[in-house]
């Protein structure tokens, strides 16, 4: 229902776009059109993936495809484009525009250009239908990332069997099981889990090969290529930038901490409690708990929280799917459902998003425990959700998340930094049993051993970035996908490629960071930054919390991503500073630090 009622305002829009003068208004028509589609197609894409209703999922699977073909038919039509031409050709309206409008012109301009606009109409055709089969194929991969592998029971020692689900006489393995303490376990998950597939290896095939036609028909070298416009690196030389990083985390030492001793200081009420006070203090933020009626969840767990300023008021609404249940992929994700704008009668829409995590339930004698890795994506994934709040744009297209990939993980991974202080721990780790709080050496320990390992983590980053890079990059590719992943792998990483294994066909970011999963470390050397010189002094610096909200929360994507960086930090970054913000995250005295534990 939805789909069909947007399909036809969406008409009604394009009508008239067509047939308004040039001006202001043009934009705001085609930012209602954005919306009036997204607000179906990001619904129905969170949907797909975390609806435990299989008829809900394939509802919204179908919403997605037809959504997503409408989208490509208008960023192909001639007519539609031409009334956004002719206001960015006029000089005198294009002068009259403010910063923010002129921006959302040229973003939707930017979108026709790369969807081949100037091509002639059988070329437009092939581009659409090019389109579509990505759209499709990207669905068939992602699905494909998440499916358990199955094994006869008896392969494996008997002892270890209960680590995972029975189903019958076999097996099924869902995850690497990465944090299991037993390394026979985890060597048995990877090797099963990773076992290569050959559908999803003729998909991921057909993906890659499909945005390269594509990036070529629209007149660019490569899918890289394309992709990387209007992002703060904009060239696929960025690879040649990781090879510093790489000279310099070459040396790890491994320290392991229990992650079973941490749990009971992290009950899931006490981590949300040191977000509500982190946000409080920064922001003047607050969270609270909201009944909701029914029919409005997809699942009795689901919680509502209404996002409050203490003098503005309401901000928008997170919903929190925290628990795991059958068939929800084990991933952490923040999903825009409704995006913010000033809607015509003045009123702002408020945003509307879900945060998705896989948290074990609450047993009869504990609460949800969380481990220290799961503190930390809980942290990261409200990252992005006080971005979603806090990018109050009058323009949906540019709100919240909605800007380029690499700016888009600065609030996230800046969050970490903040879960990874003592100060900022200390306010709310908390024994769910006795309320002693965390003590100071074991917040020290969990902090310092996650700098131990940064570096071998880093490394892993730049794997994958090279990784998606090469995969993304001049066509034919030499190799198959896994032979060019085993010799990135001991190039980059170090450690050896186990064989039989094609870890690439479980790669998932591969979808929605196709040629931009270096965003991660771009996005990381600016978080770095703005820590360091804004908040490693006094994580709870309200006067800091009210410019980064300023300078970087505030434009969602309506303003270019270095001019907000430069406005933080207030200077501009080289590329020097971005290497030597990630290398220098790493430099720890390990010695000492050993020594001292």
């Amino acid at each position: 229902e939805a789909q069909d009622k947007a399909l036809q305002e969406s008409e009604q829009l394009v009508q008239k776009a067509c047939s308004t003068p040039p001006g202001p208004e043009t934009v705001m028509i085609f930012d209602q059109l954005s919306d009036g589609l997204c607000r179906v197609a990001d619904l129905a894409d969170f949907v797909k993936i975390a609806h435990p209703d299989f008829a809900f999922r394939e509802a919204a699977e179908e919403a997605c495809r037809n959504i997503g073909t409408v989208v490509e038919k208008l960023n192909t039509d001639v007519e539609l484009c031409q009334s956004l031409r002719r206001l960015l050709a006029d000089e005198i309206v294009v002068r009259s525009l403010d910063p923010e409008t002129r921006r959302v012109a040229e973003l939707f301009m930017f979108d026709f250009e790369i969807s081949g606009i100037h091509l002639d109409e059988e070329k437009r055709k092939k581009a659409v239908n090019l389109n579509v089969r990505i759209l499709d194929l990207c669905n068939e991969f992602l699905t494909g990332t998440h499916l358990p592998n199955k094994i006869d029971k008896h392969v494996l020692p008997e002892h270890i069997r209960y680590n995972f689900t029975a189903e019958g006489n076999y097996l099924q393995v869902a995850g690497l099981h990465a944090d299991c303490p037993d390394d026979l376990v985890r060597e048995a998950a990877y090797k099963i889990f990773l076992y290569p597939n050959a559908e999803q290896l003729s998909r991921l095939e057909e993906l890659l090969a499909s945005r390269n036609s594509l990036a070529q028909l629209v007149g660019y070298d490569t899918f890289s290529h394309r992709a990387l416009q209007g992002t703060m690196a904009r060239n696929p030389g960025i690879r040649h930038v990781w090879k510093d990083i790489l000279r310099n985390s070459m040396h790890c030492v491994k320290y392991n901490i229990d992650p079973g001793l941490y749990c009971p200081f992290f009950s899931l009420g006490a981590c949300m409690e040191g977000l509500n006070s982190l946000f409080s203090q920064l922001l003047g933020i607050s969270l609270y708990a909201e009944q909701t009626q029914r029919g409005e969840v997809w699942s009795e767990d689901v919680r509502k929280l209404a996002v409050v300023h203490e003098t503005e008021g309401l901000l928008g609404y997170i919903y929190c799917d925290f628990f795991q249940r059958p068939d929800k992929p084990h991933q952490d994700c923040h999903f825009t459902v409704r995006g913010g704008r000033l809607r015509e009668n003045g009123e702002y829409q408020l945003p509307v998003v879900v945060l998705m995590l896989s948290l074990p339930h609450s047993t009869r004698g504990a609460p949800t425990l969380l481990s220290p890795g799961m503190m930390e994506n809980l942290f990261h994934e409200m990252g992005h959700a006080m971005h979603s709040m806090l990018g109050r744009t009058r323009y949906q297209h540019v709100t919240g998340t909605r800007c380029p990939t690499d700016f888009a993980e600065v609030p996230s991974i800046l969050m970490e930094y903040f879960a990874n202080d003592y100060r900022v721990v200390n306010q709310f780790a908390r024994h769910y049993k006795t309320g002693q709080p965390l003590p100071k050496n074991m917040v020290s320990r969990l902090c310092e051993s996650k700098k131990v390992c940064a570096a071998a983590d880093m490394q892993l980053q730049v794997f994958y970035a090279v990784l998606d890079q090469i995969y993304h990059g001049k066509h034919p590719l030499r190799k198959s996908t896994t032979e060019i992943l085993k010799e990135t792998q001991e190039k980059v990483y170090g450690l050896p490629y186990v064989p039989n294994t094609a870890w690439q066909l479980r790669f998932s970011h591969l979808v929605g960071y196709g040629a931009k999963y270096y965003s991660y470390l771009m996005s990381r050397a600016v978080a770095s930054m703005v820590w360091k010189q804004c908040f490693a002094q006094d994580p709870f610096d309200r006067a800091m919390g009210e410019r980064y909200r300023r300078e970087m929360l505030a434009h969602g994507g309506g303003k270019e991503p270095m001019l907000m960086v430069q406005g933080m930090l207030q200077k501009s970054p080289s590329v020097e500073d971005f290497v030597d913000a990630l290398v220098s995250d790493l430099d720890q005295d390990f010695e000492t630090f050993i020594t001292d534990s």
